[in-house]
């Protein structure tokens, strides 16, 4: 599966539980996790989205950006497979 593919069924998944997946672009700031996931009650998480099968696959920048967000008490994940995609939801309290 390729990493668009992901991400759009990542995104739906969240659209049915009542929750955006925004992009997030940000100009002039390498590093920034994909999406921006909202959900109902204001419960935001951060989300980078990597190909299925491929295991670290984070850059530097992205490693240093990860660490800003966790130091500002976000929570920011990194999922590659649905398995961890479905383990996020569950979290969250949520079954997919």
């Amino acid at each position: 599966m390729h990493e668009k593919t992901f991400e759009k069924y990542v995104c739906e998944k969240i659209r049915m539980l009542n929750g955006r997946a925004f992009k997030w672009v940000c100009p002039g700031l390498v590093g920034a996790p994909d999406r921006i996931c909202i959900f109902p009650g204001g419960r935001i998480i951060f989300i980078e989205l990597k190909r299925p099968g491929h295991k670290d696959g984070m850059s530097e920048k992205q490693k240093k950006f990860f660490q800003i967000l966790k130091n500002l008490d976000c929570d920011v994940r990194r999922i590659g497979e649905k398995d961890e995609f479905k383990k996020l939801m569950e979290d969250f309290g949520y079954e997919i």
